[in-house]
């Protein structure tokens, strides 16, 4: 597309262009399994707000598809591809423009990685919460455009509840900024919240404005041996039902240790079929109560073993595992990664039906899960080059899918739609949400260029 390419070095410094197919190739999916990809008319390394402004006008007059992407570590497809598109990286753009003890904010570049951003307000006694697995990697742009999780949000919330202002390039290439800096604030719809888990359909954002806050206290850590995974489910759906809030509570079944195990020898299969692991930061004698009420629910929950760690070096290790486990897993072969979220009294139900969806098609699934807040991650193993297996693994998926919504959940909870979850997504919303869903995406994007077919896509 030579007039493409023309149009977009004359606005754009020419390095910044890339159509080197090797290269390209790097850039061309995200790590969702099975997702498929078109190969692109160029990558484009934007450096600037005004890069990516051009870049989007260039591509609406045209027509010309547009694929925002960060680091590449979504597991949904999102950042996947399309034949004849521009992708749009925005992994340069990695400036801490701002940190605000003060007002406790921070205003970033797209490109920051999530724990560069946590290690720099961490030298300010500040802390941003947002901590998805994947935070050595991944960056807050990335993180924003699939409304992120992670292990602290049963306690404190997903990146939507941080954002507090962005700027984006939307339309044809208009640079706008939503929201707002101020503690408060209801002028208007909430256009930055809406922009946060557009997975790219809506505009490109440029710069995030997000709520920070006080270094918080040390925390106490609780663990549960259990012997299988519903009593694993009952322990979570015990703590939920007393009241407590902890700031973790992780789940890691038998599949996930052994991977974990062989690949960092760290003996954690020895002693349990399923781990459970809870985090309390409540200061004091507070704190000391609500780890003890914690160790006694797990107990009387059918734990085999359960205790507070008094060993921080022990309780960090254990924690790492849980990182661990998704990596571990990919060793043994593809990984498709469910990622249903169910109400968390129901987290015992929805854990057998993921065994019964493993047995029925006879395919290996292991679970990690943010157990606190009902999110759950089967995934699902195929060996590679196995076909049969491929087709049994997708039936698991698509069951576990249908049993998450007739459970009155949902098909994400935190890793996005993108290109796996679209017909489930049809599924739970009513068409005529799925509608508003179409005129929303219509009117913000008129040259209807932003990342199409992603989300609301035919299924």
């Amino acid at each position: 597309m030579p007039g493409l390419l023309d149009s977009l070095r004359r606005l754009v410094p020419a390095d910044r262009v890339v159509t080197d197919p090797d290269v390209i190739a790097a850039y061309a999916h995200d790590e969702a399994e099975w997702a498929p990809f078109g190969t692109p008319a160029a990558l484009v390394r934007a450096g600037s707000t005004e890069d990516v402004r051009a870049v989007v006008t260039v591509c609406a007059e045209r027509g010309v598809p547009i694929v925002p992407r960060g680091a590449g570590t979504g597991l949904s497809g999102g950042a996947n591809a399309l034949d004849g598109c521009v992708l749009l990286s925005l992994e340069a753009m990695r400036d801490i423009v701002e940190i605000d003890a003060a007002e406790r904010l921070a205003v970033v570049q797209p490109g920051v990685v999530n724990d560069a951003l946590r290690l720099a307000c961490a030298e300010r006694g500040l802390w941003y919460p947002p901590d998805p697995a994947s935070a050595p990697w991944s960056t807050i742009g990335g993180n924003v455009a699939t409304n992120a999780g992670g292990l602290c949000c049963v306690k404190y919330g997903v990146t939507r509840d941080y954002v507090l202002a962005l700027e984006a390039v939307v339309g044809r290439g208009e640079v706008v900024r939503l929201g707002r800096r101020t503690a408060k604030g209801v002028a208007g719809y909430d256009l930055c919240g809406l922009m946060v888990g557009s997975e790219g359909t809506l505009g490109v954002i440029t710069e995030i404005t997000v709520r920070l806050r006080s270094a918080r206290s040390p925390e106490r850590t609780i663990v549960g041996y259990f012997d299988t995974l519903q009593a694993a489910g009952e322990a979570v759906a015990r703590v939920t039902a007393a009241g407590i809030v902890p700031s973790a509570l992780e789940l890691i079944d038998r599949h996930c240790l052994e991977a974990v195990d062989a690949w960092r020898n760290m003996g954690l299969s020895a002693d349990a079929n399923v781990l459970l692991l809870g985090r309390t930061d409540l200061p004091g004698e507070s704190g000391e109560a609500e780890a003890d009420a914690m160790v006694r629910l797990f107990k009387e929950a059918g734990a085999t073993w359960s205790a507070r760690s008094s060993d921080e070096a022990e309780a960090e290790a254990l924690f790492s595992a849980r990182r661990l486990a998704y990596p571990a897993l990919e060793r043994l072969g593809p990984v498709l990664t469910e990622d249903v979220c169910v109400p968390r009294g129901l987290v015992p139900e929805m854990l057998t039906r993921i065994e019964a969806a493993a047995a029925d098609n006879n395919t290996h699934i292991a679970n990690i899960a943010h157990a606190g807040d009902g999110n759950l991650h089967p995934l699902i193993i195929a060996p590679a080059g196995d076909d049969d297996a491929r087709v049994r693994a997708q039936r698991a998926f698509d069951r576990i899918v249908a049993d998450a919504i007739a459970l009155g959940g949902t098909v994400t909870g935190e890793h996005g739609v993108g290109l796996l979850k679209r017909r489930g997504l049809h599924d739970e919303l009513d068409p005529a949400v799925i509608a508003m869903h179409h005129a929303v995406k219509n009117a913000l994007d008129p040259a209807g260029v932003f990342n199409p077919g992603k989300v609301f896509g035919t299924p």
